[in-house]
């Protein structure tokens, strides 16, 4: 089944992207939670039209994520954990916790546009993908310390 997203939805597409699911995931959670529609003609043509009309604003969005990736450089967060003896921290680093930790360095980033690649459970350093745009991802340096 195609179907139109109407909103960003993290790992399945973008915002007016035609993407292909099946038929219970869209009958059943993507229609009616409003997050997409059928891709009907009549639907794709009201698509195209919103993408048009959107490209404009569209590009400004894309610069801004451009200007903070560029902003952001080679930044390294550094995050305090308790940790025991060998190195494992009590819990896990989360991406609340680095949203909070760019927060401090001056950069407002939704804790759901951040995404590690491991779990982060013991000292040491780690990357992290932070999603500011479709065309624009920036890997941060994230190193975890005692503290």
């Amino acid at each position: 089944m195609n179907v139109i997203l109407k909103d960003d939805i993290k790992g399945l597409g973008y915002k007016n992207d035609i993407v292909a699911v099946k038929a219970g995931y869209g009958r059943n959670y993507l229609i009616p939670q409003g997050l997409a529609v059928i891709a009907s003609s009549s639907n794709l043509k009201m698509a195209q039209e919103n993408v048009r009309q959107a490209s404009h604003k569209a590009e400004k969005l894309k610069s801004d994520a451009q200007a903070i990736a560029a902003k952001m450089g080679e930044l390294t967060l550094e995050i305090p954990a308790k940790a025991g003896e060998s190195g494992k921290i009590f819990g896990a680093v989360t991406t609340l916790q680095v949203a909070e930790a760019l927060k401090e360095k001056g950069f407002d980033i939704d804790r759901r546009k951040i995404s590690f690649n491991q779990d982060i459970k013991n000292l040491g350093d780690y990357t992290a993908e932070i999603d500011l745009h479709k065309d624009v991802k920036h890997e941060i340096a994230i190193k975890v310390v005692e503290g």
